[in-house]
């Protein structure tokens, strides 16, 4: 009886909408953006009320043209994230659309363990490193200008340690874990343009990557003054120190509680307000 009162095809209409709405929403996490979508979705809103009402013309092609302009618009604020969603689209990878990660990039306390350690001895050390995390991005090698050498092993501070030694061939480039395993190492990142002068290529590769992908993080170490930094949607904390950054990785990772007996190097000392970061590729 109901279901002849509603009209079949506007109620499907209606639950569409609404689910795209509810997984656009659910996969936006910046402030500024989020009120960016709201508008635009109140205003497509009263756009279709105003259609099918039918008797205002003047008033809908106004809304029409008004919604085009505001098309167009969040085309150019979003051609970044736009070009990652016919990407996605395109490779079938509906997982990382949803939000779902795989098991394999499930990480645990071993992973903030290793990495934490390992970046507090290179910051001591003073040796450069960038290491990429994929929580849930689904990073491939056609999203790096070069792929790097495949490693597939389980991941601890000492093998990291040997991939960022300074006479290896892989050490200028970038480190990338998914779960609690080096896929490879040698990456070659697409640099950010935010920060030209401010940053060195290996943060500039950092803010680039995460830029792109939103479910990925970006530990930074600095090859001349040992700077802990930490790069996340697009954005850089620094300086950080070992435990500081232990604690963003946990917080980031997803909860994960490091054991007390694992080996975390003490926190590194405080680096000075301003820094001069290193010029030479990651």
């Amino acid at each position: 009886m109901l279901w002849g009162v509603f009209d079949s095809r506007l109620l499907l209409d209606l639950l569409l909408a609404s689910g795209l709405g509810i997984l656009l929403f659910s996969r936006i996490k910046e402030p500024r953006t989020l009120w960016l979508l709201r508008g635009y979705v109140l205003l497509v809103s009263l756009a279709w009320f105003i259609q099918r009402l039918g008797s205002l013309p003047l008033t809908s092609k106004l809304v029409d043209a008004l919604v085009l302009a505001c098309s167009l618009s969040l085309a150019i604020l979003w051609q970044g994230e736009l070009r990652r969603l016919m990407e996605l689209l395109g490779t079938g990878r509906l997982a990382v659309l949803l939000g779902n990660p795989q098991k394999e990039f499930r990480a645990t306390a071993s992973t903030v363990a290793q990495l934490t350690e390992a970046a507090g001895r290179l910051s001591q050390g003073r040796r450069g490193a960038l290491v990429v995390v994929d929580m849930g991005s689904d990073l491939r090698p056609e999203d790096f200008l070069y792929p790097g050498i495949p490693i597939d092993a389980q991941l601890s501070s000492e093998l990291l340690l040997n991939l960022f030694a300074s006479d290896t061939p892989l050490h200028d480039g970038a480190v990338l874990i998914k779960g609690n395993r080096i896929i490879a190492a040698g990456v070659i990142l697409p640099l950010s343009r935010q920060g030209i002068s401010r940053y060195g290529t290996r943060h500039l590769a950092a803010l680039g990557i995460t830029e792109r992908f939103d479910r990925c993080i970006c530990v930074v170490v600095s090859e001349e003054t040992g700077t802990l930094s930490l790069a996340s949607q697009g954005k850089l904390e620094r300086p950080i120190t070992s435990s500081r950054l232990g604690s963003l990785l946990t917080e980031l990772i997803g909860g994960a509680i490091v054991p007390p007996n694992s080996k975390i190097m003490p926190p590194a000392s405080k680096q000075p307000s301003s820094v001069t970061d290193e010029t030479k590729s990651p």
